[in-house]
């Protein structure tokens, strides 16, 4: 009965996090912690590597913390961990190497679903400020960027 509530768990964490991305994104890099996320709008930079980054440092060690509280006997913190390890798999997947073409990958996906998700995300960045943003969502984004 355990692996149950362990895969229950699993895509429930991974489902919340959706949600955890759009508000983090929406409240809190479009708010007062812009100075980390405002290189990733604008460019202005050298490095292939962004201040916008420590995003996705801090979700990691929220996993690793999870896995350790498994380790030392909270069962519940292996599934915790590893939807939250899956979400941000996807989200690099989806926003680094698919939409910003961090590395040279799906350049050519031609699918419905990526192309809703990559249009989603090009108005989002038609706004260079923190304010007057849309979009914030990455994986579920609304059905009117689907449409042609």
């Amino acid at each position: 009965m355990q692996i149950v509530y362990w895969i229950l768990i699993f895509f429930g964490t991974f489902l919340t996090m959706e949600f955890m991305a759009w508000f983090t994104h929406k409240y809190i890099m479009h708010g007062f912690l812009w100075v980390l996320h405002k290189d990733h709008h604008h460019k202005d930079h050298n490095s292939w590597f962004e201040r916008n980054d420590l995003f996705f440092i801090f979700y990691a060690i929220v996993s690793m913390s999870l896995f350790y509280a498994g380790h030392v006997g909270y069962w519940y913190g292996y599934p915790l961990g590893f939807g939250i390890l899956a979400y941000g798999i996807a989200y690099f997947v989806v926003h680094d190497i698919f939409i910003h073409q961090r590395f040279k990958l799906f350049r050519n996906a031609n699918h419905w679903y990526a192309k809703g998700v990559r249009r989603a995300h090009k108005i989002h960045h038609k706004h260079l400020g923190k304010k007057d943003g849309e979009c914030f969502g990455m994986l579920f984004v609304p059905f009117k960027y689907f449409k042609r």
